[in-house]
């Protein structure tokens, strides 16, 4: 048996192989997906003179999509128009995300978009670092992190970054590189922490991108299922290029995890 499709292979790059079964992302039971409208199935709906209407569909969130998929169970821990100072500072305390009963082995954290938007920066790595407690996505972003490491400190991080745009301009453009750079620096600064790059490596959504995956501003059906896809096939690849971190995944939350021992 040829078993170099299941692990790492040099030269490979993220999203070479797609898995079409969950892949190894299965190994991880229970996931909460962190993010803002793209994480919760949010659907665009035209009423009578062209209204709008925006509705978090979260069965239809490529979380739900990862989770029927791979058989583990996903919270979205999501709504539309979230941002990291609020996720931080109010919402996830008041729906009880920070104290629940939901404790999970992997944490997906998908959000920025709306933080260029708000009326705060994005920050660096030197203000998690120094402890700054100014208010940045950056200063926001480490307490949700530090948060959930409290309660679960062997869980997994993955942070997701932006996406590529055509017709992104110089400032959007900037905006989502320094995102992209933070991201990588906030991984490099936690263990357990790992990007999704999909700034990267995932397809730029151009005209035909849209065509076939967008629904106005926000993702159709198949476009959610696209991104369940890349998402899996995403943690795969990073799973296979790491697997000494993940053998201990099944020990998350209960007491037998052993950092130092080496088999």
């Amino acid at each position: 048996m040829d078993i170099s499709r299941f692990i790492a292979n040099e030269g490979e790059l993220p999203l070479d192989n797609i898995v079409n079964d969950g892949g190894f992302f299965k190994i991880f039971r229970r996931v909460a997906v962190i993010g803002d409208s793209l994480s919760s199935g949010e659907f665009e709906s035209r009423g009578e003179h062209g209204i709008y209407g925006f509705h978090d569909m979260y069965e239809y969130s490529w979380g739900q999509f990862m989770a029927r998929e791979a058989g583990s169970t996903v919270y979205n821990w999501s709504r539309a128009g979230m941002t990291a100072g609020e996720y931080a500072t109010s919402y996830a305390r008041l729906m009880g995300w920070w104290d629940g009963d939901k404790d999970a082995q992997a944490y997906i954290i998908a959000l920025g978009v709306n933080d260029f938007r708000a009326d705060y920066p994005l920050g660096t790595i030197d203000d998690v670092k120094s402890r700054n407690t100014s208010p940045s996505f950056a200063y926001y972003l480490s307490m949700i992190i530090e948060r959930y490491k409290v309660r679960q400190p062997n869980a997994k991080f993955f942070l997701m970054t932006t996406l590529r745009s055509e017709g992104d301009s110089p400032e959007k453009i900037k905006q989502k590189e320094a995102h992209r750079q933070l991201l990588l620096d906030l991984a490099e600064y936690y263990d357990y922490t790992y990007v999704l790059d999909l700034y990267t490596y995932a397809p730029v959504y151009d005209n035909e991108f849209r065509r076939n995956f967008y629904l106005g501003g926000h993702m159709n059906p198949q476009g959610y299922v696209f991104t369940s896809k890349i998402v899996m096939s995403y943690i795969d690849y990073i799973i296979r290029q790491n697997p000494e971190d993940f053998a201990q995944v099944g020990f998350i939350g209960k007491p037998y995890h052993n950092e130092s021992c080496k088999w």
